[in-house]
């Protein structure tokens, strides 16, 4: 009896214990959002939390940071990951990610040479963090310019336009990968290597020039078809590009061709999109999901406004340095590498790799650099019709 006392008065202490302890703890609030505003004088990064929450902030050298670990909280699921570029000369970027189950850290990557001082220093109702950084006298930014209004596409304003949507994050896919090679030259060279190198250069300069940039693949790996745009979907993106090289039996065949999704009366279109669909591993039975799917695409006039803007400026790009430069222009096709994206996506095919003079070209990495500059011009001046240049 004595010892079933005991264990009860034990179990009944063990219980209590574990229930003051979870009474005791406090739960996690949400970091819910981070802002930045640069000023004439200062830059100013709040952290919005909502609840009061403890927090510690320190700077790191090499390279120079300040971070803000926020205790007993917990990331807003559309911030995982999240990097805030900022346009002056002192500071670079923000991230955000969730450094433990507990704590949230923010980092801002900056230039301590150019920075007199910094504050930390929490606002009450909704509780915030706040961090002011002021630079030295000469790396002052000017305040942005007053907006500017979208450009109409060729079919009016779209709804992206109306509401003054803008581009920050992209996700670019190299074709094929991993046991899908894609096309072959004669020469040997790969489409899915050469993709993936133009895809790796157009990620730098977009990064250099403050866009957030995600690739479905960064080896050669395989990646199914219809995963690609999920990934897009998945990473929140913006604007997705599929980078692609042509082939035609007619090794005479050269030139440049970008397409949107959509359906197409089109021979030529419908042979490429038949080859670049031939990894599908959808069957018969999925063709009215799939068609619907390309129907309901409510992303058709961006999509062509990106392409448009995207080719002209790569066919642009190319003329300039090379001969014989064909412009096969912008159309739509059913491509499994765009259906289900939830933005503006396009696939470019950069040049033939069935041509031995493109094939030859291809080989060259200055080649590779100018097709991934064109596509970046393109890409900066559909950002500019958004009125967001």
């Amino acid at each position: 009896m004595i010892t079933k006392n005991l264990f009860r008065t034990g179990l009944n202490i063990l219980i209590v214990g574990l229930l003051t302890m979870s009474l005791a703890a406090p739960q996690q609030v949400e970091v819910y959002n981070v802002r930045s505003y640069t000023h004439p004088s200062y830059t100013r990064i709040v952290i919005d939390v909502g609840q009061l929450r403890e927090y510690v902030f320190n700077e790191l050298k090499s390279p120079d940071r300040i971070y803000i670990d926020v205790f007993q909280a917990k990331l807003n699921p559309i911030l995982h990951g999240r990097t805030i570029f900022v346009n002056n000369p002192y500071i670079q970027k923000i991230r955000i990610a969730q450094k433990t189950p507990q704590t949230v850290r923010v980092v801002v990557d900056l230039n301590f040479s150019q920075v007199k001082r910094y504050e930390v220093f929490p606002l009450p109702d909704p509780f915030r963090i706040v961090l002011d950084i002021y630079p030295h006298k000469g790396s002052t930014s000017t305040p942005e310019e007053p907006p500017h209004p979208a450009q109409p596409t060729k079919g009016g304003y779209t709804l992206a336009r109306q509401l003054g949507l803008g581009v920050q994050r992209i996700v670019l896919d190299p074709g094929h990968g991993g046991r899908d090679p894609g096309c072959i030259g004669r020469g040997g060279l790969k489409e899915k290597e050469v993709v993936l190198d133009v895809c790796l250069r157009l990620k730098k300069l977009l990064e250099t020039n403050n866009f957030e940039v995600f690739l479905t693949r960064e080896s050669d790996i395989y990646v199914p078809l219809e995963n690609r745009t999920i990934i897009a979907n998945q990473k929140g993106a913006d604007l997705y590009l599929s980078i692609h090289a042509n082939a035609n039996p007619d090794r005479k065949k050269r030139g440049i061709m970008s397409f949107y999704l959509n359906f197409s009366p089109d021979p030529n279109v419908n042979a490429i999109a038949a080859r670049e669909n031939a990894t599908s591993s959808k069957n018969i039975g999925k063709m009215k999901e799939i068609i619907l799917k390309i129907v309901q695409n409510s992303k058709i006039k961006e999509s062509q406004e990106l392409a448009r803007l995207i080719h002209q400026n790569l066919v642009k790009q190319l003329q300039k340095r090379y001969s014989s430069v064909k412009d096969m222009g912008v159309k739509g096709g059913p491509f499994w590498v765009l259906i289900g994206a939830e933005m503006p996506s396009v696939l470019v095919e950069i040049s033939h790799l069935s041509n031995p003079n493109e094939e030859s070209r291809l080989k060259s990495p200055q080649y590779r650099e100018e097709i991934a500059h064109g596509i970046f011009a393109g890409i900066i001046a559909y950002v500019k019709s958004l009125g967001k240049g």
